[in-house]
């Protein structure tokens, strides 16, 4: 019989004559028979089915066995004993090279007859050694698949004591070692089935065996964290992870992060191949565990680790976003990253180039899983501009490709925001920030965040920016008794020479600490530089009092005698004058007094004040960006737009009211033609700079510095019970009250009053109003009528005939940002350019004008971005557009700089003859040497850093290139379907792309 089935199945015949021919075999197979025909048959179908070169031959091969185990018992225990499957296990079935793949099929399908046999215990006993011998060979993913199918199907040859712990072992090595060499998606599927059939088996153990989980997790980290492979383990151990119950979790990551025998490469190599696995698309709780072991590592504060594994695979981890089927874990991932990440904006700055096209791409998508991702992508970036804030120029394109989306409200940021930080002491990330590799490209140095320390540093960095300032404390001798001044010099000192791209202001700020202020809490920046200015004024004037009395002991020289009889620096820099005068409305008597001020505080004014047609008797108005040109003679007063807006005040014949004009673009030796309302005095279409004349103006209906400061001016009425007594009626009156500059501030600093107290809540709120900032300003300062001469000798801009105002004209070089809603939260940040005058060497200083060719358009001057460590190019009009990209990002103390003119052609002519207002001042010895020694020891601690991070970084395991994802999706926006980056299917090397 066998030798007439042999001949069919190898004969020529069409399949259904074979077909019919080998039924008539097999039903007569089912009849009793001897025992040598059973083996001859029993031969014939294992050589059929173990090395049939086709489908058809195996099939038959498998049914004649099938028969013979129902039908012919015995002779099947017989013939299929241990001995028999011995040899094919070690030795294999066919000839040499060509050795049958379908062993294990084989004695799967032949265990199920044999199960009750007296050798069934013998062929399993076998079968337990030798499964965990074909494991150790590291076999292929396809016959790892049927061993585990073999033994799911048969748990009896399972291997069990110890080997069962080796057995589990080896199977996560073998699943280590799998890859899938084809890119074809009938071949990934099939290679997926394979990998989770032999991570079901280890789960069935698991299950039956629970003391096998924990050495089996452990050599999983050991295979995960080895630095001596040379391929990485394959993502295919994701899907182990995914069995592991989750109740053990917490035991299991206090036991890795707490063993003092894992190194922190080993430890960085096996979290970056664990984030790797987010690739994966069949894992489940794999996003859990990576999350777990991350939050593990803060606990003992392994930040060294959890930083460079950030910035190496935040960018691939965002990546898998474009992919619904790896997508929700990815975010998990995604979201403890970035919220962890809180000691630097690096981490969220990697991804500010790829998030439109993210975002564009998973709007195209249009499913439920992308508009999900959408609105937990969108919360994400508004808890990362919350917490960065100061970036105005990077966020406004992905504030654009967001603004759409839901806003989440403050509580819910802090919310996040605190549940996720690595550790509430921000000291102890000190050392890890910044991690900035060189100086900014710009050349400037920034100031280390001590904990919420950005309020100084912002402040620093514009009295730095402040040239004329700088210069002279540059300039400052040793043992000038002044040694918060002297701190201030070596900070200066430091921020013009050092080599680092950033410093620590931690000995200044210890020196300059008001003692009301509590650290590590945000603070008012205002309330600082006030506090700052006042003492190194005081201190100052304290060392005059020592030189009185050196001076009557006769000890000191004229020149020094001379130097301290001057103002102090501080007087002389910010220190302004002005008049109140209070009128009383009974009898007209005006009682004045002067009294000195560094900054001007500005009010806003109720909102129902009209602010354009307001009724201050001193105007301020604006200039628009134009030639910075003064005025060939001034008393040319032809044409002058100066108009009365409120009658004098009675016995004040000399405080003739006047109206500052706000100029137009103008070519360089014309007059400045008025602006009324939004009418140019230009000829638009003939004006390449108009556009950014009229973007700097603002809307009609909103404020204006200029606004406020006419606010500041207006008469105040004194009434009910605030009514004043009058000396002259000898009672109190109803009076009005005014406020006349009467000395304008070299550097003139205005402080907008954003922060008002709410009864309600008992806090201080904050006023968002967005307020126009003129990049030049023209301030009335009264005179008196004997200055008038002086006023045309020194080239002041024009003063009225009579009225004993003068317009100062003011160049803004400074802006002082707060982001948030409350003075005690939010972050600081500045705006700055350096504001010098630009009359040459040898130019005569008579007010005559100067070429042109020698004039600068004053919104060229190049603006910078100070933002603590970083320090970025910016412009004028992201100064103007910060708040209405960010409505939070609001302009809060401004420095504006005076230009040579009456009252400070003095101090400009001595700053001159000085420093020359370019030359960089000598530094005093101690100094320089201090300085070069840091810069020694900077380069030092570069090339140890470099040495330390070349061996982390070789530790990091090789991932394929991040960017390839996003490129593909840029490429190719034809793909659809169920893996693509658009809707869910799509292209077989899309798929490949993703798992591996």
């Amino acid at each position: 019989m066998d030798k007439i089935l042999e001949a069919v199945v190898m004969s020529s015949y069409p399949n259904n004559v074979k077909q019919g021919l080998v039924r008539r075999v097999i039903e007569a197979s089912k009849q009793p028979m001897d025992s040598e025909q059973c083996w001859s048959m029993l031969e014939l179908s294992t050589k059929l089915y173990l090395t049939g070169d086709t489908k058809y031959k195996r099939e038959v091969g498998k049914e004649v066995l099938e028969v013979y185990g129902h039908y012919h018992p015995e002779e099947f225990e017989e013939f299929f004993n241990v001995r028999f499957l011995l040899s094919l296990l070690q030795e294999g079935y066919g000839p040499l090279g060509k050795r049958s793949h379908y062993v294990l099929d084989y004695i799967q399908l032949g265990l199920q007859f044999v199960l009750e046999s007296p050798s069934a215990n013998s062929i399993f006993s076998l079968l337990r050694i030798e499964v965990l011998r074909k494991v150790c060979e590291r076999p292929s993913p396809k016959q790892c698949a049927k061993i585990s199918r073999l033994l799911t199907q048969h748990p009896q040859c399972i291997p069990t004591g110890k080997h069962q712990l080796l057995f589990c072992q080896q199977l996560i090595r073998c699943i280590g070692h799998f890859q899938c060499v084809s890119e074809g998606e009938e071949e990934i599927m099939e290679f997926l089935e394979q990998v989770n059939k032999v991570s079901s088996l280890l789960q069935r153990i698991w299950r039956t065996q629970t003391s096998t989980i924990l050495p089996s997790l452990k050599e999983l980290f050991t295979i995960i964290s080895s630095t001596e492979e040379q391929e990485a383990p394959s993502n295919a151990l994701a899907s182990v992870v995914q069995f592991v119950p989750l109740e053990l979790m917490d035991g299991v990551i206090r036991n890795l992060t707490n063993d003092d025998s894992i190194t922190d490469v080993q430890m960085m190599m096996a979290i970056g191949r664990m984030i790797d696995w987010v690739s994966w698309p069949l894992g489940k709780n794999i996003d859990k565990w990576i999350v777990a072991l991350l939050k593990g590592l803060a606990a003992v504060k392994k930040f060294s680790i959890l930083i460079e594994v950030t910035l190496s695979k935040i960018e691939k981890v965002f990546s898998k976003l474009l992919y619904p089927i790896v997508r929700e874990g990815a975010l998990s991932v995604l979201q403890y990253m970035l919220l962890s990440f809180q000691h630097s904006h690096e981490a969220f700055h990697l991804l500010l180039p790829h998030i439109p096209r993210l975002v564009a791409s998973l709007k195209k998508e249009d499913s439920n899983s992308a508009a999900s991702s959408l609105e937990q992508l969108a919360e994400l970036i508004h808890c990362m501009f919350f917490r960065f804030s100061g970036f105005p120029d990077l966020y406004e394109p992905v504030l654009e490709a967001i603004k759409a989306l839901p806003i989440p409200n403050e509580d819910r940021i802090k919310h996040l925001l605190g549940q996720n930080a690595w550790t509430s002491q921000k000291n102890e990330l000190a050392c890890f920030y910044p991690r900035l590799a060189s100086k900014s490209e710009t050349g400037k140095i920034g100031l280390i965040n001590l904990g919420n320390t950005c309020y100084m540093n912002s402040i620093i960095q514009s009295l730095f920016m402040a040239s004329d300032f700088r210069h002279s404390v540059l300039n400052l001798t040793e043992g000038n008794s002044q040694p918060l001044m002297t701190k201030l010099q070596w900070l200066f000192a430091f921020l013009e020479h050092s080599q680092r791209p950033a410093i620590s202001p931690e000995s200044f700020l210890s020196a300059s600490w008001p003692p009301w202020f509590t650290p590590g809490a945000q603070q008012d920046c205002s309330e600082y530089l006030k506090y700052l200015l006042d003492r190194l004024h005081e201190e100052e004037k304290t060392g005059k009092r020592i030189y009185q009395k050196l001076k009557e002991s006769s000890l000191m020289s004229q020149a020094v005698e001379h130097h301290y009889l001057n103002k102090t620096l501080i007087e002389k820099m910010f220190g302004g004058k002005m008049m109140t005068k209070i009128r009383c409305l009974k009898c007209l008597n005006v009682s004045s007094r002067e009294e000195a001020f560094t900054d001007l505080s500005l009010a806003f004014p109720p909102s129902d004040r009209n602010m354009r047609g307001g009724t201050s008797i001193l105007p301020v108005e604006e200039i628009g960006p134009q030639f910075i040109e003064p005025p060939e003679d001034a008393g040319q007063l032809t044409g002058s737009p100066w108009i009365k807006r409120k009658a004098p005040m009675a016995a004040d014949p000399a405080a003739l009211p006047m109206l500052v004009e706000t100029l137009g673009f103008q070519e360089p030796g014309e007059a400045a033609n008025p602006l009324s309302g939004s009418d140019v005095g230009v000829d638009k279409a003939k004006d390449p700079l108009l556009a950014f004349g009229e973007q700097a103006c603002a809307p009609k209906d909103s404020r204006s510095v200029p606004d406020l400061i006419n606010y500041f001016l207006s008469p105040e009425r004194l009434t009910a019970e605030n009514k004043y007594h009058c000396e002259k009626c000898a009672s109190l009156q109803d009076a009005e009250k005014v406020a006349e500059l009467t000395e304008g501030p070299h550097y003139l600093i205005l402080t907008l009053l954003r922060f008002s107290f709410d009864p309600r809540t008992m806090k201080r709120k904050k006023i968002l109003d967005n307020v126009s900032i003129p990049v030049v300003l023209k301030l009335p300062i009264l005179v008196a009528p004997e200055e008038t001469g002086e006023v045309c000798r020194c080239g002041k801009d024009s003063a009225a005939p009579g009225s004993g105002f003068v317009s100062v004209v003011y160049d803004l070089c400074s802006v002082v940002v707060h982001s948030g809603i409350s003075s005690e939260s939010g972050h600081y940040y500045c705006y700055s350019r350096e504001c010098t005058d630009t009359v040459p060497h040898g130019q005569p200083r008579d007010g005559g004008p100067k070429p042109a060719t020698d004039k600068q358009l004053d919104f060229e001057i190049q603006w910078y971005l100070f933002n603590d460590t970083r320090v970025s190019f910016s412009s004028f009009e992201s100064v103007s557009n910060v708040t209405s990209f960010f409505p939070k990002d609001t302009a809060y103390v401004l420095f504006y700089r005076q230009r040579p003119g009456r009252q400070s052609c003095l101090l400009h002519e001595a700053l001159a003859e000085a420093g020359r207002l370019h030359g960089e001042p000598a530094l005093h010895k101690d100094l320089m040497e201090a300085i070069s020694k840091d810069n020694i020891l900077y380069l030092q601690e570069q090339e140890k850093e470099a040495r330390n991070r070349a061996a982390y970084i070789s530790a990091l395991p090789k991932s394929p290139l991040w960017w390839r994802d996003l490129d593909r999706d840029k490429d190719d926006d034809s793909s659809s379907g169920g893996c693509s980056p658009a809707a869910g299917g799509g292209g077989s090397g899309s798929f490949h792309g993703l798992v591996f």
